[in-house]
Formats: C-alpha cells, structure tokens, sequence
C-alpha cells in the first residue's frame, strides 16, 4: 500500500493528468465531508472542494515525494480553503439577518421537508462547534471525523503532534463541558457521504 501510495506522489508531482484524476476519485469525498463539517454548507462545501483540488493542482510541483497518503496534504489545503469559507458565510448570514423580506414558498415535498431538518440538524452541530477556537476546531475534525492519526493531522496543519494533541484534548474537554454529556455524542448529522468506517463521535444527540 505504501509503495503504491509514494508512486502516487510521484506522478502527481510529475503532473500526470491520469494521477490527478486517480487521487480526485480517492479524495474528493473526504474532502467534501471535510468541508461540510468545517463549515455547515453543503454548497460552500462543494466549493472548498473544488479550490482544494484547484489548489492542489498548482502547488503539486512542491510536494513531497515521501510520505505515503496524500490524504493529510489534501486535508490541510481543505482545511485552509474552509475557514476562508466560514468567514464568507459569516458575512452572508449577517446580512440575510438583517435583509427584512421574506419569500413564501407554500406545499413544500416531503424530501425538501426532509432536506430543511438535515440543514436544521447540520446547524446545531455548528453552533456547538462554532464555540470552539478554530484550531481546535480543525484539529477535531481532521482526527476524529476524518480519522487522520495524530502524525497526519500535524502534517496537514504543519504543527507539532504534541500540538496536535494538546488541541483534541481541549476540544473534547469544551464540547463535554457545553454539551453536558459525560459520553461521547454521535457523528454529525445531514448530508455527509460515507468515506470511512464511523469516526468516533462528537456532537451529542440532543442536538438531533
């Protein structure tokens, strides 16, 4: 696997279209659910996406050729991508806040009903985790929804693994505190698609 994974890297680096195309097909699920999860939009998500791999694409020529998978270094690109996101987002709800029209659209479908309570849940995970600094935050994320080990997560956000571990641990600690559960909460809910066994969970299920 790991001899597979550092060819991979090779190619990517040499800027081999059939490589990229390889790695998109490998990546682009986690680093959407990534996405989502940093900022609680599925169409921002969509666009952290596609500027990760954009990204990616032009700063291939500066990846190292060692290393195994490239999924912390799409992770870190990501990461940078969706907090830039969250600050956009922040600005627009702001403004919507303020905008005193309304529309009116009667006789909703089911699924569009369906849709409503998965953005209603998708929020109430990011209030929790907007209470978070945002390096703990990421570090939440990385390691436990997208399941990037302590080492991976330090070389997607280019910091110490102590760091890395230092900023789980208040992270978990502030959630428990806020979400007053002694037990770990359930993975966050809405429009996720499966990339990996079942992270271990984190936001509680009251907020469901």
């Amino acid at each position: 696997m790991r001899d597979s994974e550092d060819d991979l890297r090779w190619r990517v680096r040499a800027g081999e279209r059939e490589a990229f195309a390889e790695l998109y097909e490998q990546g682009a699920r986690t680093v959407y659910n990534h996405a989502l999860r940093l900022t609680g939009d599925w169409s921002t998500a969509e666009e952290v996406m596609s500027e990760t791999f954009l990204a990616a694409w032009r700063s291939r020529e500066r990846l190292d050729t060692t290393g195994g998978s490239l999924t912390p270094w799409l992770l870190g690109i990501a990461t940078h991508k969706a907090e830039n996101a969250r600050r956009g987002l922040r600005r627009r709800r702001a403004f919507l806040a303020r905008d005193t029209q309304r529309t009116t659209v009667a006789d909703f479908a089911s699924e569009v009903a369906g849709r409503i309570d998965d953005a209603q849940r998708l929020r109430a995970v990011q209030v929790a985790l907007d209470r978070l600094k945002r390096q703990e935050r990421e570090v939440l994320a990385l390691c436990v929804w997208s399941g990037l080990d302590y080492a991976e997560a330090a070389r997607a956000l280019g910091i110490p693994i102590g760091t890395v571990r230092s900023r789980l641990s208040r992270a978990r600690a502030k959630l428990a505190h806020r979400l007053g559960e002694s037990r770990e909460p359930p993975p966050c809910p809405g429009q996720v698609l499966d990339d990996r066994d079942p992270a271990v969970p984190i936001v509680a299920e009251t907020a469901r």
